[in-house]
């Protein structure tokens, strides 16, 4: 999933349409489809990264102190660290992308100071991401850890084995453990269609899945009480009750999420 300025790169689109500018002229020509074709589409952006960020808030509050951040895509207005960290004052993050681009800014920007680094790795290739030196500075597995996938598993193909993916880190992470993933669920709308049909397209990988084909993603763990629901209605904020929260739009049904905890 190595990006390319040739072509557009999923962590560049995806900063753009959340109005970051660090990115080029293809990246910007398919956000601007997606923003002026398919209107309203942004939300698979905005509501996925609000659930990362909610999803970072449930960890910290269960205790948990080191995160990694599997494909991190570009610094954003608020980062996983600055949430972990206000809860967790000593907290330590890793953040993963394959894109140089991204790493690049990453270690500018996000790597404050020893306890976080922007490792450039392959999700795809779990192995080579367990043994980096930042990795094993960092990340003490035989305490509880935070595992993000956010969108990442979309993008992996179905004979990549996204399961077997997060099975790796399950068979090395502790009891009390914490994995959320979100992915794009497939649908039968005409702007389910022309999503999922510009995606595939524009980085010629992954897949848009059905609720099951999502759900074992999570590998032998089950999704804890949320079970798989949509981004925007994942943990919402405790201000936003259920009478009040507007019905989803086509958009919001694209992007689900679940969070799994390790017995």
């Amino acid at each position: 999933m190595r990006a390319r300025q040739s072509r557009p790169s999923v962590a560049r689109v995806y900063s753009y349409v959340l109005g970051g500018r660090d990115n080029y002229g293809v990246d910007k020509d398919l956000g601007d489809y997606f923003i002026e074709d398919l209107p309203g589409s942004e939300l698979l952006a905005i509501t996925n990264r609000n659930a990362i960020l909610r999803a970072v808030r449930v960890m910290a509050e269960a205790g948990i102190r080191q995160i990694i951040d599997m494909g991190c895509g570009l610094p954003a207005s608020t980062n996983v660290h600055e949430v972990l960290r206000l809860a967790q004052s000593d907290a330590r993050v890793v953040y993963v992308d394959d894109d140089p681009f991204v790493v690049a800014h990453g270690r500018a920007l996000l790597a404050v100071d020893e306890a976080i680094a922007v490792v450039e790795a392959d999700i795809r290739d779990p192995g080579s991401i367990e043994k980096h030196a930042d990795v094993q500075r960092l990340i003490n597995f035989d305490e509880p850890v935070g595992l993000l996938f956010g969108i990442t598993l979309s993008l992996v193909n179905d004979e990549e084995d996204p399961a077997g993916v997060v099975q790796y880190w399950i068979d090395r992470i502790p009891s009390g453990s914490k994995i959320f993933l979100t992915h794009f669920r497939s649908g039968t709308s005409r702007e389910a269609i022309a999503t999922a049909n510009k995606i595939l397209e524009a980085f010629g990988r992954g897949r848009f899945r059905t609720d099951p084909e999502i759900l074992a993603c999570f590998g032998t763990l089950s999704p804890d009480e949320d079970g798989l629901r949509p981004c925007a209605q994942w943990r919402p904020e405790p201000s936003d009750s259920e009478a009040h929260q507007p019905a989803l739009t086509v958009w919001e049904e694209l992007v689900v999420g679940g969070m799994a905890t390790k017995p």
